[in-house]
């Protein structure tokens, strides 16, 4: 039986959350009152088992959560998308038979809070090569070392999942491991005064020397491209709810542009703008870029909870999905600009919010040049080598 958003995420919540976020961004500052809310109605249990206090959800229903609460609060959602991330890949690898992350969903089930502490400065390889150093110790555990950048929701973290490198033995390795908030060696820094997704608190993190102990070291991993599971619940959760983020955006922005249609009137005919066809049109647009959306995102998350092997092309479809949800969010926030007229250029309207928000998608892997690549990769083979 699939969640229904509204009962998860009841108007009332929505519109509380709606309320707060334009003071976070002014203020540059966390969204601690809708964080505690979330917590309290569960949502960050979303993909913990309900035998274990959780919502039980699938990645098909985290879709439809994160569309809604987007609408509300783009930098709350993609912020808790953090958290979601990690235990929405606990939930692939279990239903694939792999328990390796199991004491992700357990952790989250006693309340622990979930950061994804991945992304380096460039570092254009992404998930397939770290400039993080991790250092074996003699217990089996790792001691990372480099500096982490876009690490959401950093006041709030108990445990962050990393990766490093590890060059002590004859060939390179990955290493992914947990590290926990309550633990020395890391910190971070107070450098998140960024154009739009404010209320995120995607802060820079150092780690000096923080350590993940044997027992929370679920990979060791070569260089380069890699089949390995852990690297298919990464991509393919992350990229997904990514994509249901900004899908979140656009339908908000839809919505702006037909209230503004309705709302304005036109001085020279005394009409409702509603009624005028060359705004008619562009709302039309609009709408056609959303509704092509949806149909995208909500296929690929059921065939990820489905265990459909798409093969190779799991890679280029999830790439670009997340490529057409920013691109389109992007293109439906710029059109609602236009419809709603100048107040959405002035600061403090939820459009002028939206607009800012809306770029940071361009940021987020896949950018339009793995996407690109990836898809002609898979279409037209590896570029051979000269």
């Amino acid at each position: 039986m699939a969640l229904d958003p509204a009962v998860v995420l009841p108007d009332a919540l929505i519109e509380e959350i709606r309320s707060r976020a334009p003071g976070y961004d002014e203020r540059n500052e966390f969204f601690q009152e809708d964080f505690d809310a979330l917590v309290a109605a569960g949502y960050l249990k979303a993909f913990v088992p309900e035998g274990d206090g959780g919502l039980g959800a699938g990645l098909a229903d985290v879709v439809r959560l994160q569309r809604r609460l987007a609408q509300a609060a783009p930098a709350t959602a993609l912020a808790v998308n953090m958290h979601l991330v990690w235990t929405g890949v606990a939930k692939v690898l279990a239903d694939r038979g792999d328990s390796s992350l199991a004491f992700v969903l357990e952790e989250a089930a006693a309340g622990e809070v979930f950061a994804f502490g991945v992304s380096e400065a460039g570092n254009d390889s992404v998930l397939f090569d770290s400039v993080t150093e991790a250092v074996p110790r003699p217990d089996g555990g790792y001691a990372f070392t480099g500096t982490k950048v876009f690490t959401s929701l950093a006041p709030a973290w108990t445990r962050m999942g990393t990766f490093g490198k590890d060059t002590t033995g004859e060939e390179p390795q990955l290493v992914w491991g947990f590290i926990r908030r309550d633990e020395p060696g890391w910190r971070h820094l107070d450098d998140w005064n960024t154009l739009g997704m404010r209320a995120s608190q995607s802060r820079t993190t150092v780690l000096e020397g923080a350590t993940a102990p044997a027992d929370r070291i679920v990979r060791k991993l070569p260089v380069g491209p890699n089949p390995d599971l852990l690297v298919f619940g990464i991509f393919s959760v992350f990229e997904t709810l990514l994509a249901a983020v900004y899908t979140g955006v656009a339908e908000r922005g839809l919505t702006l542009a037909v209230d503004a249609a309705h709302r304005r009137r036109s001085h020279r005919t005394g009409r409702s703008y509603s009624q005028d066809p060359d705004i008619r049109w562009q709302i039309a647009e609009l709408g056609l870029a959303v509704d092509g959306m949806i149909p995208q995102l909500e296929s690929v998350a059921a065939d990820i909870d489905g265990l459909v092997d798409r093969g190779a092309a799991w890679f280029r479809a999830l790439s670009g999905l997340k490529h057409r949800a920013t691109e389109t969010a992007k293109s439906v926030v710029d059109g609602a600009m236009r419809v709603g007229g100048g107040s959405g250029y002035f600061r403090g309207s939820e459009l002028e919010r939206l607009y800012r928000d809306v770029l940071a998608g361009l940021y987020h892997p896949s950018d339009p040049e793995s996407a690109h690549a990836t898809v002609a990769t898979n279409l037209l083979g590896p570029i051979e080598e000269v």
